[in-house]
């Protein structure tokens, strides 16, 4: 059993660190300020050819697994960019994961070159206002109308619709009634968001102003048949391969945050004087710091075991969901902390911490609720009766 990061893994972690580098915490907090996507990050994350970091190698990706891509997810993090910068470029990693794995040679020939180089731009299209994390009551429509499908339909919290040019979009085929599970008759789409037919409007929230999050109103959306993913009314076991890694992202950019988060109360207690002597020196502050140094170092072993076990192709949805659940309360507690230690002064956007103590609720939130996780782990792990 061995805990250390690979000569190839510490490579790409100091990579990413020293490119993030050339974006600084006023960077990101003037990004948080104005809305603005941040356009200069994503190209300069495309062009070192960081988006393709677990795509295949022939449609010029790098071929590595989600445990080097959550290294690379978590150092853009801990740079001070939190979720604003990796919010940027998570679903162009985890996102097409059903495209590489059950897309077909020409799809991915399609799709994967123009998204690895940064030319195109993706969002996640699969909760609705009314479905939530309940996918089976999933109600937008995809009607077969010979070589074609009509989209309509809503879908909400959809991450880069602002910006993107593309959708991975989850649309009923077949009637619930008339499946076999409820899940059945759900297909999987990666299609043109195209806005003739595509309302996109804003949700104006807390945080990650950065990166918008939006409702998608479609109305009679035309999507080429060579658009879906597979098979008809299989879309739903596809999406289950990309959720797995999607958990173990949130949950490497969670601990990232709390580092980040951490470093800074850490380096403010030491500077900080009152009654002529640094505050760090007093145990009420150490100790809090310290529990939360071990908080987060437990959660990140959890995130590696789960990496791990999903590029060995082995069972990995304990993990990653327990990653998820741990690593998010772990960041919050760090970036809560942090607020503390820095009093009056971690309220001031100029310290930063307000701004990670505001994105630090998104881990907690999305993609899954934590009180899911605690359903999951008992059903599926301690073997108790479902209780929903």
């Amino acid at each position: 059993m061995d805990f250390a990061p690979t000569a190839e893994q510490l490579a790409i972690r100091d990579g990413v660190t020293k490119l993030c580098a050339r974006f600084d915490a006023q960077y990101w907090l003037e990004r948080d300020r104005s809305g603005r996507f941040p356009e200069d990050f994503h190209h300069a994350i495309a062009e070192a050819g960081w988006l393709g970091i677990a795509m295949p190698q022939e449609y010029g990706g790098a071929g590595l697994g989600i445990t080097e891509a959550a290294l690379m997810m978590q150092a853009i993090s801990q740079s001070g960019a939190g979720f604003s910068g990796a919010s940027s470029v998570h679903m162009n990693i985890f996102g097409l994961n059903p495209v590489v794995v059950y897309g077909t040679a020409q799809q991915k020939k399609r799709w994967l070159p123009t998204l690895i180089a940064g030319e195109d731009k993706a969002c996640f299209a699969v909760t609705e206002p009314d479905a939530g994390l309940n996918t089976a009551k999933t109600k937008t429509i995809a009607e077969r109308q010979g070589q074609r499908y009509l989209l309509r339909g809503q879908k909400i919290w959809i991450s880069t619709a602002q910006v993107a040019d593309r959708m991975l979009i989850l649309a009923r085929t077949a009637p619930a009634e008339a499946a076999g599970r409820p899940t059945d008759g759900l297909s999987l789409f990666y299609t043109v968001l195209d806005r003739r037919h595509v309302e996109v409007r804003e949700i104006e929230k807390m945080g990650r102003h950065a990166v918008d999050s939006n409702m998608l109103f479609i109305e009679e959306l035309p999507v080429p048949v060579e658009d879906r993913i597979g098979e008809e009314g299989k879309g739903f076991d596809y999406l289950l391969h990309g959720l797995n890694p999607e958990r173990i992202l949130i949950a490497a950019e969670a601990v990232g945050l709390g580092r980040a988060a951490l470093a800074r109360a850490v380096a403010y207690a030491s500077e900080r004087i009152v009654f002529d002597r640094p505050i760090g020196q007093n145990q009420a502050i150490q100790h809090p710091l310290a529990r939360c140094w071990m908080e987060l170092e437990a959660a990140d072993l959890m995130v590696f075991k789960a990496a791990a076990l999903y590029d060995r192709g082995q069972p990995c949805g304990a993990e990653a969901n327990a990653a998820k659940y741990l690593a998010a309360e772990a960041c919050f507690r760090a970036c809560e902390q942090a607020m503390l230690v820095h009093g009056g002064m971690g309220y001031a956007k100029e310290y930063h911490i307000e701004r990670f103590l505001r994105e630090a609720m998104i881990p907690r939130l999305a993609p899954v609720s934590p009180q899911l996780i605690l359903c999951f782990i008992a059903e599926k792990v301690l073997g108790l009766p479902k209780s929903y």
